[in-house]
Parts: C-alpha cells; structure tokens; sequence
C-alpha cells in the first residue's frame, strides 16, 4: 500500500472511530450516570477498580506486547499465517496470568465487607473468564486493524457496549442486592458475543469481493486457526521486547488503581469516588485521543522501517512521516489546551449532572480540576509515544525497558507519598510527573531521530499567540463565573455559567479556525474523507 494510501486510511480510521466512539461515550455517559443513583459507592469502588484492575492487568499482559509486534510486520500470507499462530499463544498465556492474578485477588487482598458487597468470589472468577473470552477474540482484532477493517470494527463493539450498559441499568435497577453478579454477567455476555461477531464477520468476509478488493492474505476461517508455518521468530523476539515494556507501562497506566488495591490507601467508598472522577476526566482521552494514537501507531509503523537508518529510508515516506507527527503534536495540544481550561472551572457543574450532591460536596470538584490538567499531558504524550514506539528498533525497545523500570518504580513511590499528603489528589500529581517525563523521553528520542534530516516536527508545539491570549481571557472569565454562579446557585444561575462558558469556548475556536490556517487544513484534507471510500 502507498505512503498516502496508508495515512488515508489511517486518518480515516481515526476519524470513524472518534466520531462512533464518540456517539457510544455520550450514551454511556448517561446510562452510567442514570446508574450512579442506584448502587453505593463501595459497590463503585470494588467493581471499577478492584474487579476492572483484575480484567485489565490480565488481558493487557496477556495480548499488548502481540499486538504491537504483529501490527509491525509484513502483509504476505505466510508471514500473517506466522502471527497468527503467535497471536493464539494469547490465550494459554491469558489462563497462566488469570490462576496468578485469580490467587492474588482472592487470598491476599483483603475481601470486601459481604454484607456492605456480597458475591465478591464469584464475581472476580466472572471477570477472569470475561478476560480470556476477549483473548479469543484477539487474532480477528488484530487482523482487522491492521487491514483497516473500520466499519466493523468500531460498530460492533460500540452496538455491544451500548447493549450491555442497558442491561445493567435495568438489571441494578431491578435488583440491585445483586450488584456484583450483574456486572460480572455483563461483563462476560459483553466479551462473548464479541467474540462471536467477529468469527461471523470473517465467516462472511474471507473469499468474499470486497476481501479481494483489500488483497486480503488469507481466504478460508480455517487459516485463522493454528498451523504450518510456524511462528516467525523475529517477531517472537520483539514480542518479547514489547511483553517486558507492557509490563511496565501497565504499572505505569494503572498505577494508581494498583496502590489503592495493594497498600489500602483509601477505602472502597473513596475508591468508587475517585474512579468516578477519573472515568469523567479521561472520557475525553479515550475516546478522542486514544483512536488517534491507536490508527496513527499503524500508519507511522507500515511507513517507516525500524530496523533501518533514518537516512537510508525513501525520503518521501520521512517527510510525509514528519508532516504528519508535525500537525499531530499540534492537533493535540490545542485540543489539551482548550480541555484544561474549560474543565477546570466547569468541574463542579459536570459532577453535579453527573452524580448530583453526594459527587459536589466533597473532593470530586478538586480531582475533577486536576485531572483537567493531567489531559492535556495525556494528550501529546499519546501521540510521542505512538511515533516513538512505532519508529523503535528492537535493541532500542529494550533499552527503553530500563527507562520504564525506573519510571514505574518512581510512579509507584511518588504515588505513596502523595496520597499521604493530598489524599485522591496525589494520584493525580503522580501521574502527571511521570506522563511528563515519558514525554520528555519521547521528545528527545524524535529530535534525535530527525536530526540527520532537515524535518522539524517538533514545531507543531508552537502555537499562534492569539490562540493562547484567547485561552488565558477564556480562562479567567469562566473562573470567576464558576465562583459567582455555580457553586452555591440554583440551576437559573447554572446556566448563566454554562452561557458564560458557551461564549467563550466560541470565541477560543474561532481563533483556531483563523489563526491556525494551517492546522485546519490538515484536518480538513484528512477528516474530509469517506472511511469507506479509501479503503
């Protein structure tokens, strides 16, 4: 596939699954909130972070480090017949983390109170087979990201995250003494039937014309099963690589949830609050920054070679490659910039949609302000990384593994400290001191990779400033009408906040789209295409 073939669809799977994930989080959004008035905040605490830390640490561990190696690779049919064959290891490896991860979770933390949270055994056995029911699945997700399958792909797990949120509303509503079976039955339904749609999505794909039209390596369900040839050790080897790095960024992306869980920092009912507030904070994340990070990993790793010198590499593909890093650091930053400051005086007006009086009164405002902060460097660090990773050699990688070690350990005690003194707050703090020198890292790593070059792509961190005189007045404005309307006023003077903020958030986009000329039209030229039409 062409360099602009490639970022085409590229830029086109980013933009289907912002706009989809889009559309699913708002949903979401409100079912969950509808949701929060039903159940307490222990029950919050133990399934959000004590149960989804279990479901999340066993299948990152399990199929991270698969997915990068094999999403790197080639696109003949007997190398795809080769990592396929390394993608099925997900699953054995999945079941050897889950009787570790399951002992753990059952025999040396400390159990819930039963009659504050009943049915906590059976749950976490509900959410480890959840996990390696998702594992199964993983063989067709990686082969339809990394053949752009776009339409599918984020539709069907949209469809089933929207379903399974609606039987749990009704089913928590209904009978919520049974509050941690239902979210473990839906956790498993939710995983289950992904997996079947995926196995009849390839049934009707595979030989189909629109398989031919994609050059599609494979044309029988049978040859996404196990088989001859084996597994190509080259990938095995950066597999490797990349498991002893997931290990690490897993500690790093759930470190918080790891402290909370192993060294009983805060109680189940602060637990539950903070988890709330980082799922409200981070939304934006997920479902924005998170698409862009994850369809440009594949465009920077089939256009570039990390195993060859930058300078032996077809100049076409580096400048574009460079371009397009360029206008991503920027997209990332304004969009930051603006979530900073709109989310830190909006903060208590969006619990109090949210959750209502018991999420207003106490800390949430002050996490919510703070995590507004923390997005912003969530933001670029998910682009440098997604460039850095991709552009990696092997030898690199493992190099990077130490800087990792050091940055977990740090994390881990940084996070201790903190919370001790600020309480949920310092889980914030922490993270931002280290996001901050994970894209340090990043950073010098992408100027010394240009270097040879006369690409500077580390411009795309200069902003007009209009655009940031326009923020510093947005700012200090919704700031003191959050204090004079919100805080203490009826929903009358909600609202003359939210018209407040309206305005001014009006005003900060405008400037965009006139000052930042050329920022738009790199969206424009990107978002403007059909998902389906590049393909």
């Amino acid at each position: 596939m062409a360099s602009e073939d490639v970022l085409r669809s590229a830029s086109a799977l980013a933009s289907y699954n912002v706009l989809l994930q889009g559309l699913f989080r708002v949903l979401t959004f409100f079912l969950n909130a509808f949701t929060l008035r039903f159940v307490s905040k222990d029950l919050i605490g133990v399934v959000n972070v004590r149960l989804m830390l279990l479901y999340t640490t066993l299948v990152f561990l399990s199929r991270e480090a698969f997915r990068r190696a094999c999403l790197s690779a080639g696109g003949t049919e007997q190398v795809w017949r080769q990592n396929i064959n390394l993608l099925w290891l997900t699953f054995p490896l999945g079941c050897a983390w889950g009787l570790v991860l399951v002992w753990v979770w059952v025999s040396v933390l400390t159990s819930p109170d039963p009659h504050v949270v009943p049915g906590y055994l059976p749950a976490v056995g509900l959410f480890c087979w959840a996990a390696l029911q998702e594992l199964l699945a993983e063989p067709f997700w990686v082969l339809a990201h990394a053949h752009l399958l776009i339409q599918f792909k984020v539709e069907i797990i949209c469809i089933f995250r929207i379903a399974v949120c609606l039987v749990t509303m009704v089913l928590v509503i209904s009978f919520p003494e049974f509050g941690l079976y239902i979210f473990g039955i839906a956790q498993c339904v939710y995983s289950g039937f992904l997996l079947l749609a995926y196995i009849f999505y390839f049934l009707w794909f595979l030989g189909s014309e629109e398989a031919e039209k994609k050059s599609f390596p494979l044309q029988t369900l049978s040859e996404l099963l196990p088989g001859r040839p084996m597994i190509y050790w080259k990938q095995a080897k950066l597999t490797w690589s990349f498991f002893k790095q997931s290990f690490l960024k897993q500690i790093l992306t759930e470190g918080e949830r790891y402290v909370m869980t192993f060294l009983n920092v805060l109680n189940f009912a602060d637990q539950g609050v903070y988890d709330i507030v980082n799922n409200l904070g981070s939304m934006v994340a997920r479902f924005l920054f998170h698409p862009i990070e994850e369809s440009f990993y594949v465009f920077f790793a089939k256009i570039l070679n990390r195993e060859q010198d930058i300078r032996k590499q077809k100049h076409a593909k580096v400048a574009l490659a460079a371009e397009v890093l360029k206008y991503l650091l920027k997209l990332v930053l304004v969009i930051g910039l603006i979530i900073t400051v709109f989310g830190y005086s909006f903060s208590h007006l969006a619990l109090h949609i949210y959750g209502g009086e018991s999420l207003t009164t106490g800390t949430g405002p002050s996490l919510l302000r703070c995590y507004s902060g923390y997005v912003l460097l969530l933001a670029v660090n998910g682009v440098t990384e997604c460039f850095t990773f991709a552009a990696m050699s092997k030898e690199e990688v493992d190099q990077y593994n130490f800087v990792m070690l050091g940055l977990s350990a740090s994390f881990l005690l940084l996070s201790y400290w903190l919370t001790g003194l600020f309480g949920g707050i310092g889980f914030i703090l922490a993270n931002c001191c280290n996001m901050a020198l994970r894209i340090l890292h990043s950073l010098i790593y992408i100027r010394r990779y240009f270097l040879p070059t006369d690409h500077f792509p580390l411009e795309g961190f200069r902003l007009h400033p209009a655009f940031l005189i326009s923020l510093v007045i947005s700012s200090a404005l919704t700031v003191l009408s959050e204090r004079t309307f919100c805080c203490d006023g009826g929903w009358q003077l909600r609202l003359v906040h939210a018209g407040v903020g309206g305005i001014c958030f009006l005003a900060v986009v405008a400037t965009v789209f006139t000052k930042e000329t050329q920022l738009v039209a790199f969206i424009k030229s990107q978002l403007g295409r059909s998902p389906t039409a590049v393909m």
